[in-house]
């Protein structure tokens, strides 16, 4: 016999997708009263949200990409606080093995937020080999979490505030008054949609339209010992190359055009060469990036013997083994940001140049400020 449909019920906000963007939409929404309803097809967070660095890069964006950073830092900052999730008011280093890379450096500390360092003061922060750097800088504003755990301590601390939370259901359909999901309806006063790059599964028209693809990534983890621990996150003259703060320089042009010459194998990779140490001392090493609306799954062993090469090239290693390996995906498009309106009361969200960690926070902010004009509640826990 087959059961009647259950009873829709209802939330001021269904947010559709439980990632960083989700989440911080949740957490906007929730702080101006709302009754918010997060739907996700999955048991928790298995994507782009935990399969990065952890690196909060504020200070190499620009643009409304800075000023939505900027939103995001002291956000992060409560949270941490309030959960206790690991979060370090790190900086970020920037390793330049090369004069050319040194210039870059040199230029965007005139422009203030970064100071130089010589090879020496970096090497003190960070395992670096003798004689493999010219100099370096650091970017002061960053932040460096743990993603692996950072979602879950927010899932939770949101569900105290008042956030309903529904795993393991798919949304089928959604529109400005409410979704479909594969336990029932719902009936919203709005609906957000943060999929990422699973937005062509649930709104294809608007992907196609905007131009939203997939941006595939290698990455992995090791295990070595080290002269000394990595104070903060690790940048290279590869992630020079595409970070917006510099990417602008004359100076960068010239080390794009000299690296590409020199590597045109890592260039094909289109590798950002960082690192990030996490609490329990292991390395994260990446990253690739293939594009596509559906890039391959299978991982090339060379990316990661890049990885590894590049790695024993600047830092000093021993005993290095390799821990994890993984395939990240996110968002990508034109533009460094998915915002649209497809109809009255659905928004439809995203970062879509990677930057999602980053910016995420001040993205739902934005959004859900835009949407009700109205300021957060000061006290958290009058939010219902």
């Amino acid at each position: 016999m087959t059961r009647p449909p259950a009873p829709a019920d209802s939330a001021d906000l269904v947010v559709v997708g439980a990632g960083i963007v989700g989440l911080g939409t949740a957490y906007a929404a929730v702080r101006r009263g709302l009754r918010v309803i997060v739907v996700d097809r999955t048991e928790k967070p298995v994507g782009a949200t935990i399969r990065n660095f952890g690196h909060l890069c504020i200070g190499a964006q620009t643009g409304l990409a800075r000023e939505l950073a900027d939103i995001a830092r002291p956000v992060w900052l409560h949270l941490a606080a309030a959960t206790g999730f690991w979060l370090r008011e790190s900086g970020t280093l920037i390793a330049a093995r090369d004069a050319d890379e040194f210039a870059v450096l040199e230029r965007a500390a005139d422009d203030g937020g970064v100071s130089l360092l010589s090879a020496d003061d970096l090497r003190s922060s960070a395992p670096i080999r003798e004689g493999a750097v010219v100099g370096g800088a650091r970017i002061a504003a960053d932040l460096q979490t743990n993603p692996r755990e950072a979602a879950g301590a927010i899932i939770r601390h949101l569900a105290e505030l008042g956030v309903e939370f529904r795993f393991r259901t798919a949304v089928t359909a959604a529109s400005g008054t409410g979704v479909a999901t594969t336990r029932g309806s719902i009936s919203a006063g709005r609906v957000v949609v943060a999929v990422n790059h699973d937005v062509d599964q649930l709104l294809p028209g608007v992907a196609e339209r905007v131009g939203v693809v997939r941006c595939a990534l290698d990455m992995m983890r090791v295990s070595a010992s080290m002269p000394r621990p990595l104070e903060a996150p690790l940048l290279t003259g590869w992630s020079l190359l595409r970070y917006a703060r510099f990417a602008a320089y004359p100076e960068t042009a010239r080390l794009r055009e000299r690296m590409h010459a020199e590597r045109p194998d890592l260039a094909a990779l289109d590798l950002n060469q960082m690192y990030t140490q996490l609490p329990d001392g292991t390395l994260i090493l990446g990253d690739s990036h293939a594009r596509g609306i559906q890039p391959s799954p299978f991982q090339p062993e060379s990316a990661f013997e890049a990885f590894l090469d590049e790695a024993r090239a600047l830092l000093d290693l021993g005993d290095l083994r390799i821990v994890e390996r993984w395939q990240g995906v996110y968002a990508s498009g034109p533009d460094e940001f998915l915002m649209e309106e497809p109809e009255p009361g659905l928004h439809v969200i995203g970062a879509t140049t990677g930057i999602g960690m980053t910016t995420g926070f001040g993205l739902a902010e934005h959004t859900i400020a835009a949407a009700y004009e109205r300021a957060p509640q000061l006290a958290e826990e009058g939010a219902s």
